[in-house]
């Protein structure tokens, strides 16, 4: 098995990564969003429209 993040070898201590390193780069790209799953549900996409205003005005309010 080959990490999913560089392609080494796996280590037992990691796995499925090949180190630390590779599972905290994996860990970020979840929490900033890299791995969402595209939706073509229009509800979902109304949510995701509404939510990207509500933060453009809250980021207004700021400034």
């Amino acid at each position: 098995m080959s990490c999913p993040i560089c392609g080494k070898e796996t280590s037992p201590d990691a796995r499925p990564f090949c180190s630390k390193r590779c599972a905290d780069v994996d860990l970020a790209r979840w929490l900033n969003g890299n791995y969402a799953v595209p939706s073509n549900d229009p509800e979902d996409i109304e949510a995701a429209i509404e939510a990207a205003e509500q933060a453009a005005a809250s980021a207004d309010k700021l400034h």
